[in-house]
């Protein structure tokens, strides 16, 4: 990976290093398009590396199970050999569309690029978890007794785990840790999740095998422990019943808080927190940026990430018509131009 330098000027600018935004290096590539690479993180991935980096993900073609980090690993390698240089740590502040067609990014660091085209891959931008609303929740978040995400499952092997929520993370991360972990108990309103199908199905086995506790109907109403130390979650039914669960770590997952920070401000057609774009080319209300992955919706939207590679496949080849529209173009499979720079 070539780090920022003094030559800022390129094809694309992708702002967002996601496996959607990587990914779009790759296509870029193929059709001969350098592309720069913003991202606020420090490194490469998006949630993936920063949220998820162990969790497995089943819904990748061709692998039947991968981890998060590993995906973003081979991602990354897929695009090394078109040479995309990386912006990270930055926040793009700025975006101004000249008079040239042409597009001039600002960072909050300084960075200035001159792109002829713009990806925004920035899945769903700013993000953070949502809170449960319980008091003393800071009081144990310092010392790991109750975190928003899982890094490492080694981290909870042994250990008393409480699962609060009733979708993909909830339901995933317990089918995850319920080896690892010495109990595994999941906290939820009602008997139905929104998980997938087969993922409920599992979750529901394993609670009838004796291998997790289903603690339902409950939620969360409030915290015991000593010195920042976890040990007791307790739950309670809308009559007001209440239990005690003995525990370790409390794993609430309630999604996360989406917010667009300065995207705001770049005059797109938005739909509350996302970029409302043309299905086909992935095009925002402003020709020549595009818009891909979670941040993008239109009719039917399916928030998979391998939705995004064909939604960053569209962008990138209708990005190549926008940057030379009299140039003819004939499109070509992988298997016949191979990689470009092999």
């Amino acid at each position: 990976m070539s780090m920022s330098d003094a030559s800022n000027s390129t094809d694309i600018a992708i702002i967002g290093a996601g496996p959607v935004g990587l990914f779009a290096v790759f296509e870029a590539g193929m059709l001969g398009l350098k592309s720069h690479v913003i991202d606020a993180l420090e490194m490469v991935g998006g949630q993936c590396s920063a949220l998820y980096p162990e969790k497995p993900i089943f819904d990748i073609p061709a692998h039947p199970q991968i981890a998060g980090q590993d995906l973003i690993d081979q991602l990354a390698k897929q695009a090394e050999p078109f040479e995309p240089t990386y912006h990270l740590g930055q926040q793009v502040i700025k975006l101004e569309k000249r008079d040239d067609g042409r597009f001039t990014l600002e960072t909050n660091t300084g960075t200035v690029i001159d792109a002829g085209a713009v990806v925004i891959a920035a899945g769903c931008g700013a993000f953070g978890p949502n809170k449960p609303p319980m008091d003393g929740l800071e009081d144990y978040e310092g010392s790991g007794g109750v975190q928003y995400y899982v890094k490492r499952r080694a981290d909870f092997a042994g250990k008393k785990v409480v699962i609060a929520g009733g979708g993909d993370s909830a339901v995933d991360w317990a089918l995850s840790l319920h080896d690892v972990a010495e109990k595994v108990m999941v906290v939820h309103r009602r008997p139905k999740f929104r998980a997938a199908p087969d993922s409920s199905a599992k979750l529901q086995a394993l609670a009838e095998a004796g291998k997790i506790e289903m603690v339902i109907p409950y939620q969360l109403k409030g915290l015991k422990g000593e010195n920042g130390n976890l040990s007791h979650v307790v739950v309670a039914t809308l009559k007001g019943e209440e239990r005690e669960l003995e525990a370790d770590h409390l794993l609430p997952f309630f999604g996360l808080a989406m917010e667009l920070g300065p995207i705001a401000d770049w005059g797109l057609n938005l739909d509350k927190s996302h970029i409302g774009v043309t299905q086909g080319t992935m095009q925002t209300s402003v020709p020549g940026i595009f818009a891909i992955g979670d941040i993008a919706t239109y009719e039917h939207k399916l928030k998979l990430i391998l939705s995004g590679f064909a939604e960053g496949a569209s962008a990138i080849h209708a990005a190549r018509s926008y940057l030379f529209p009299d140039k003819e173009f004939h499109f070509e499979y992988s298997t016949t131009t191979g990689v470009p720079n092999e």
